[in-house]
């Protein structure tokens, strides 16, 4: 792989349009984070869970405010990178080399656009429904690969799906993103056949699509049936900054709910800086702390230089390994290889959000709920959209919006129409479209 092929401006079902001009007041690039930042599925994840329950009185992260630090961390990280590029002398003929930043913040805003509603226990109710369902048509009508996708439902090849996929009344190409967007966001670039966790980059419906941005861009196809490809290598500049902002966005939420106590999560965010190499750094921290009084404000300052260290600490590791990720010979995550002090770190965060926080009572509860919801939908809607002819059925299709209607002729489509319903709903349409289907809730009583 290289620079001039992996960066590419042509647009999925606009490819003779495409052009590598750049020399706009917009950008390509910037016409995608546009295209993303106003449209509808974007706007929703601000009432889908992340992990906590969404607010009452104290105000913590959901999709939406997740995904937005997350391309404000992939900026960083895309110009950071372009800087050490240029102070190294890196030559690259693409003009278009530049825009980086710009594509990894477009991908970043996009990379949980195809998460279902009640936070991360929205992928496995999905996939929990279908392992479990004993409807005989969904196991009967589908080949293995059309099962897999639905058994190991992931939200990862959701959102490719979403991007790309041309719904009923939609444009051709659905959002019309460039290639190397779209390309970036896929963190893991094969088909369900391949693994048996949910971690694989595009359904069955999509495979020949991402299979033409992939010749196009120059990605290395290591297996051919099934299909695998590397990733992208802006993937790995992508995926850190979600690795980045989890982790520690989870940990601050956590402390404005009380769930750790200041001085634990002062102690946690402090492990990143090494006592015995950065006294400076420390000193200059705690002169800041000091002249701080509110203890969220002390938190989101010491939340925001962690961040700041491991952006850099991630592009140092992206340059150096950036031979062996053109190659194919590097496919690891890039917090993985980031400084020791950091890496243990990121280890006692972990063992900490596990026990506190992952397994708090109100993260419990949501993902719960979510699992009822969801599995309810499913069975009503699928049972209706295999059956339609039927009174009650021809009743609740009348419920699925438009865009997810049109020619279903196989049952794999028919299925992946109510999956796209189901995984685009926002944690209160889910509930209340819920309580109506079970009698709970009536319209106007």
């Amino acid at each position: 792989m290289n620079w001039n092929q992996i960066i590419s401006t042509t647009r999925l079902g606009q490819e003779e349009l495409a052009t590598n001009d750049i020399k706009h007041s917009r950008t390509q690039f910037q016409r995608d984070y546009d295209r993303i930042i106003f449209s509808s599925p974007f706007r929703r994840m601000q009432n889908k869970t992340q992990v906590f329950p969404l607010p009452g009185s104290v105000f913590v992260h959901n999709r939406l405010t997740h995904s937005l630090e997350v391309a404000s961390v992939g900026r960083s990280l895309g110009s950071m990178f372009i800087e050490r590029a240029e102070s190294e002398n890196l030559m690259v003929e693409n003009p278009l080399f530049q825009e980086i930043g710009s594509v990894i913040s477009a991908a970043c805003l996009a990379h949980d656009m195809g998460n279902p509603p009640f936070g991360h226990s929205g992928e496995d109710a999905i996939a929990q429904f279908f392992k479990k369902s004993n409807e005989p048509r969904l196991r009967n009508e589908l080949d293995e690969a059309q099962w897999k996708d639905f058994t190991q439902f992931d939200g990862n090849a959701n959102a490719f799906r979403l991007l790309s996929h041309r719904f009923n009344g939609r444009r051709d190409g659905g959002f019309a993103l460039t290639y190397t967007t779209l390309a970036s966001i896929v963190k893991y670039p094969y088909e369900s056949l391949l693994t048996e966790k949910p971690k694989f980059g595009f359904f069955q419906s999509e495979k020949p699509i991402f299979a033409n941005i992939a010749n196009e861009l120059g990605l290395l196809q290591t297996n051919e049936n099934p299909v695998r490809y590397v990733r992208h290598p802006l993937v790995f500049l992508v995926e850190a900054a979600d690795d980045i902002c989890y982790q520690l966005m989870d940990l601050e939420d956590a402390h404005k709910l009380k769930i750790h106590d200041f001085e634990q999560t002062r102690f946690l965010l402090m492990n990143f800086f090494d006592a015995q190499t950065e006294t400076i750094q420390i000193d200059r921290i705690n002169d800041t702390l000091n002249m701080v009084s509110d203890p969220n404000e002390q938190i989101a300052y010491l939340r925001a230089s962690v961040i700041g260290k491991l952006v850099k600490q991630c592009v140092n590791v992206f340059w150096e390994k950036q031979d062996d990720i053109f190659s194919g010979n590097f496919q690891k995550a890039l917090i993985d290889h980031v400084h020791p002090t950091s890496l243990d770190a990121i280890k006692n965060i972990k063992e900490v959000s596990l026990k506190n926080i992952y397994n708090d009572r109100s993260v419990v509860e949501i993902e719960i709920s979510g699992y009822q919801i969801i599995g309810t939908l499913l069975e009503v809607f699928i049972e209706a959209i295999l059956n339609p002819k039927e009174g009650f059925s021809q009743k609740i299709i009348q419920l699925m919006p438009d865009q997810y209607g049109g020619s279903h002729e196989s049952t794999y489509e028919k299925v992946q129409a109510v999956v796209d319903f189901v995984s685009g709903m926002t944690d209160l349409y889910a509930l209340d479209l819920y309580r109506k289907i079970k009698g709970i809730n009536i319209p106007g009583v």
